[in-house]
């Protein structure tokens, strides 16, 4: 049996120190990666990957796996070194209840609990309801769970909302007041769900402490997907953990 040889300790964190210096992490408000992004890691919060999407693959291939509820309001778009999904303008889609007008959701897949996340850049006027929002729980246009990131919290924006069956509910128990999108600037959002609790945790840059929360058991699977009430913006290196719905 050969004897395996060991480097120096100072070698290998002089190594380590190296590949900080050349790969060093994104921050808060940076842009995506260049290109396609690294392979997020296979497992968060003991929930497994179930999808990766940088958007650098060929468009017929991500066409068919998002579903947007008006397919000209959408498109993949050269930004920067890479590409991302862009909500280009208005949807023509009247929903059956007060709700967004802007969504496409991840065909063919379903959750219970998970971990969505993306890079996210709003693209439209500063104004206090200038949004992007999140989709989740999605059963049907009249029953689904949606986040809405704003300027400006009122009792119609940034919050955490309800639909079901009826106009949009704000069901957050805790917000802040508002989050700054910035201009051209994107930004790491990520949803945390447990359905056994009902816990909803939103996190905007700071993947630490959460802007909302919210506690709620009506949907518990669904559909997840991005949108917004009637803005525009892009999405980028969409990962999504979970448990698909049995």
């Amino acid at each position: 049996m050969g004897c395996v040889q060991r480097r120096p300790v100072r070698v290998v964190l002089g190594i380590v120190m190296s590949l900080a210096v050349a790969y060093p992490a994104l921050g808060a408000g940076e842009g995506p990666a260049a290109g396609a992004a690294a392979p997020p890691p296979r497992e968060m919060n003991g929930l497994n990957l179930l999808h990766f999407e940088d958007f650098e693959k060929d468009p017929g291939v991500i066409a068919k796996q998002w579903k947007p509820t008006d397919p000209k309001a959408w498109a993949v778009v050269e930004d920067g070194a890479g590409h991302a999904y862009a909500l280009k303008g208005a949807s023509d889609y009247t929903p059956p209840v007060r709700s967004p007008h802007n969504i496409s959701l991840l065909n063919d897949l379903e959750v219970t609990d998970f971990v969505f996340q993306a890079d996210m850049k709003q693209t439209g006027k500063e104004y206090g309801h200038r949004d992007m929002c999140i989709f989740f729980g999605y059963q049907d246009p009249a029953h689904f769970y949606y986040v809405h990131i704003a300027t400006r919290a009122d009792p119609h924006a940034h919050s955490v909302f309800i639909v079901n069956g009826a106009p949009r509910v704000s069901i957050a128990a805790e917000r802040t007041e508002g989050a700054d999108w910035g201009l051209d600037v994107y930004h790491k959002v990520r949803i945390a769900r447990d359905t056994a609790s009902g816990a909803i945790k939103v996190f905007f840059d700071n993947l630490d402490t959460p802007i909302m929360t919210a506690q709620d058991k009506t949907f518990l699977h669904g559909k997840v997907g991005f949108g917004s009430f009637d803005d525009t913006g892009n999405v980028d290196n969409i990962v999504l953990w979970g448990k698909k719905k049995e």
